[in-house]
């Protein structure tokens, strides 16, 4: 059986409520995550592999890049969110990619009714968005241990300095 395209991993709200039934119909576990994958990097790969080990399907709830703007630094996302949902939709692990334009996935999350919920570690429980709604209807919050030294943060400051102008330079 041929893998799934990228582009039928890209989801509407809708389409992946539908998918989503469809999964239980089969006795599937439904894990969701979300964020802003702007540069996908290693950290990013480990995570989300590790996410889908915890069920049967994965749902990544993309933030767009309006949502983006609202909390991540300026310049923020340098990737767009067509480009950051076509790179994640590409990856084996990830079943569907779904945009929301919110600060937070709450009301995505509630939609779907996720199995397993999955956060990074860096996140306390009690501050995981939609953790105490998962947990009310019998799912499971699970927090994954970053790979320390990756994030997009780390790449960004990294290719600043390494290209930064010799110091004396005339632009």
């Amino acid at each position: 059986m041929a893998a799934p395209s990228a582009a039928s991993k890209l989801l509407t709200r809708a389409s992946a409520l539908q998918r989503a039934a469809a999964c239980r119909q089969r006795g599937e576990s439904v894990v969701f995550t979300n964020g802003c994958f702007d540069v996908l990097h290693a950290g990013h790969v480990h995570y989300l592999q590790a996410a889908r080990e915890a069920g049967d399907v994965l749902f990544v709830g993309l933030n767009s890049d309006a949502s983006v703007r609202t909390f991540k630094d300026h310049g923020r996302p340098l990737n767009g969110q067509e480009d950051r949902a076509a790179v994640l939709a590409a990856l084996g692990c990830v079943d569907g990619v779904i945009l929301f334009d919110t600060p937070d996935p709450l009301d995505l999350i509630t939609t779907l009714a996720p199995d397993v919920l999955v956060k990074g570690a860096d996140w306390p429980e009690a501050e995981i968005v939609g953790a105490d709604e998962v947990k009310a209807y019998g799912g499971r919050v699970i927090r994954i241990d970053l790979k320390p030294g990756r994030s997009t943060s780390l790449l960004i400051q990294r290719i600043l300095e390494r290209y930064a102008p010799p110091e004396g330079a005339v632009s």
